[in-house]
This record gives structure tokens, sequence and C-alpha cells, in this order.
């Protein structure tokens, strides 16, 4: 998928597929002058956790961080980068990448969520819809017909001063974090094992 700009407003369309059933096409729009640069700050938060804990991303500074934002707990495309994110977990560590995972569901259901898949990265809920707001994944979306928002699966690869180093718009959920690592040690910043 390749985003046409028209004005500042971006239009993707694509044809996804989950099993062997059911296909159907997506079209989203989002107003690029929202989403951060690369290069630039990331916008400052903080958030609940599925332990009701409040993190902020300036407790994360000093390493990488994989800030994904993805749309709904326990759905399919979301569970394949969750557990890609959790299989590959003990490299990311050790490569000084912190993984936050963040969606618009309540604490609770992140908790269920992260108990149920073993996952052992923080997860962290925007139920205001905040922060999906300011780095310019809460977008329009259209399925069959029906106009709706929603959180455009994204990824943004924070540096350990805080800045935005990669933006990953086109995420492929089973292989997202091993393109992380490549992506921190192409940057020359961390030595990943």
């Amino acid at each position: 998928m390749s985003p046409w700009t028209f004005s500042g407003l971006s239009e993707l369309t694509g044809c996804f597929v989950y099993g062997a059933r059911m296909a159907y096409t997506v079209m989203i729009s989002r107003n690029d002058n929202t989403m951060p640069k690369l290069k630039q700050k990331a916008p400052a938060f903080s958030l609940p956790d599925q332990d009701g804990k409040m993190r902020a991303l300036k407790d994360y500074l000093g390493k990488w961080v994989a800030l994904y934002f993805y749309p709904k707990d326990d759905t399919p495309g979301c569970t394949a980068e969750a557990c890609s994110f959790r299989d590959s977990f003990s490299r990311l560590k050790r490569a000084g990448i912190v993984v936050l995972g963040v969606s618009i569901d309540p604490v609770k259901k992140h908790a269920k969520f992260a108990e149920k898949y073993s996952l052992p990265f923080t997860l962290l809920s925007d139920e205001e819809k905040t922060v999906v707001g300011e780095y310019g994944v809460w977008i329009k979306k259209k399925f069959m017909g029906r106009e709706y928002m929603g959180t455009l699966r994204t990824t943004f690869l924070i540096d350990p001063e805080g800045t935005i180093a990669k933006i990953y718009e086109d995420v492929d959920p089973d292989d997202h974090a091993e393109e992380i690592l490549a992506d921190v040690k192409a940057f020359g910043k961390e030595t990943v094992v």
C-alpha cells in the first residue's frame, strides 16, 4: 500500500485477508499534517498501563522506544503483531529497545490481552484518544461503505534522545519486531545480539 497525497490528505486502500474466508477493503483518510515528522521530538505523554500504573514517555529517555499504535486488543492483526513483539522480546530488550503498545482499549481489556498471550511488554490505554490524536494515527476509515474513526496501525521508533528516528506506516504484523531490530542495528546506536 502506498499513500496518494492530495492537499495534505492521504488515502490508503488495501485488501486484507483474515483466515481463508474473509477479505475486505478498507479506505483510510489521514491528514498528514498531524503526524509528527522524522527527526522531530516525539510528543510527550503519560498514560496508564495494563496494571493501571501511569507511564510517561520521558521515563524512557536513554533507551530506544518502539511506540506502536494498534487498533484493538485480541483481533487477528493486533494479536499477530503483539505476539511478534513477544517472541522477539528478549532480543529487543538486549538491544536496549523498550516496547510500548498503545490502543484506545481500557486498562482491564489490556490486562486480559497481556495475560492471554503472555505479553512481557507494556500496553498503554488511551481511552480519551489524546495520544492517538497527537501522533496523527486517529483517522477516518471506511469499510463496506461505512465510515468510522479508528487507529491506524503505525509504529514510531524513538531514539535514546527522544527524537523520532523512523515511522512505520505499512506494518507487516508478523515481522515487525525483526524489522525494528534490523533498523536499530542499521542506525549503529546499539549492538543487536
